[in-house]
């Protein structure tokens, strides 16, 4: 089943000039970016999407990071694209992903990992909503 799911390449990723390499990861993968736009996150944004883990220890930094330099925000689109997409990215933390995953070849460490991905599809529709219209999207 085609559907489409959210990514941001994250600061760690964007400060090292690997857009290009990580999109040709997702593309190699078989999933079509319909719509990709370089931002840079304000703060309210930041706290938004990052909102389901206010509580949480990390939050702070979390928001900090992701408001330090410019991400690329992107809708995925192909066969069941939040599970494939996910498999791509790889484990959370770099030193778990699998070989040949974004993470493994790209992220720092845990909190610098370099993709984030939508945990489901009515999770994908939310995010994708936050930065992109309809019109955006090309497909």
């Amino acid at each position: 089943m085609t559907e489409r799911t959210f990514s941001i390449i994250k600061p760690d990723a964007t400060e090292r000039n690997l857009t290009g390499a990580i999109n040709a990861v997702i593309e190699a993968s078989g999933l079509r970016i319909v719509a990709q736009r370089r931002i840079r996150m304000s703060r309210a944004q930041a706290e938004q999407f990052y909102g389901v883990h206010k509580e949480r220890p990390f939050f702070g930094e979390l928001v900090d990071f992701m408001t330090s330099g410019p991400v690329v925000v992107q809708v995925l689109e192909g066969d069941n694209a939040v599970a494939a997409y996910r498999d791509v990215m790889g484990a959370t933390n770099p030193d778990n992903a699998a070989d040949g995953t974004i993470r493994k070849l790209f992220a720092r460490n845990v909190g610098e990992n370099s993709v984030h991905g939508s945990d489901s599809a009515e999770n994908a529709a939310i995010e994708i909503a936050q930065f992109f219209s309809a019109d955006d999207i090309v497909g």
